[in-house]
């Protein structure tokens, strides 16, 4: 079985400053910089020959490159205790189409989506278990400014995942060109 999702990978640099603001805040799993990325779409668990073909219809999405930059930092759920800390997309339109062209290829290939709630572009910056309250309020007052270079999107990824004790491992599988 094949566990998928796709995928924006953020740049090499900007991932790197990004895993460096992880600390100092009690009861946070901050993410390595090499898992740092936009979620499009979690997939799931898939048999083999599922997995082929997804991959071969992801190449029929069509869209154009586009900037974006990463904007402010919040926390889901966003009503009772906080479990992920999160940075902001902005743009979100450029983003939330590109989410609509694969969610709708994958549709087309009989995948309903997981998910019920509304697509909220971010980047998951760490996994919370009961942070303090006011160091968790001052880390997001200190950071509500945060804003990170703009980068080019030019292409998204297809990534299977294997869950152990220590965390989530990625794999790339495919790669996809907007043109």
């Amino acid at each position: 079985m094949y566990r998928l999702f796709t995928a924006i990978d953020l740049p090499p640099e900007l991932a790197a400053r990004l895993a460096a603001m992880g600390f100092g805040l009690p009861g946070a799993r901050w993410l390595p910089e090499d898992q740092l990325h936009l979620t499009l779409r979690f997939i799931g668990e898939v048999d083999g020959g599922r997995f082929y073909e997804i991959r071969e219809a992801l190449a029929d999405v069509r869209a154009e490159p586009f900037t974006m930059h990463l904007q402010g930092f919040g926390c889901f759920p966003p009503r009772g205790p906080a479990r992920i800390l999160w940075a902001g997309v902005e743009p979100t339109a450029p983003v939330a189409a590109l989410y609509r062209k694969v969610e709708n290829v994958l549709v087309r290939q009989g995948l309903a989506d997981p998910e019920k709630r509304k697509f909220a572009p971010h980047v998951t910056v760490a996994r919370l278990q009961q942070p303090p309250k006011s160091r968790l309020g001052n880390f997001l007052a200190g950071n509500n400014l945060y804003r990170s270079e703009e980068f080019t999107v030019n292409q998204f990824h297809l990534y299977s995942s294997q869950l152990t004790n220590k965390g989530a491992i990625h794999y790339l599988e495919a790669s996809y060109d907007l043109p």
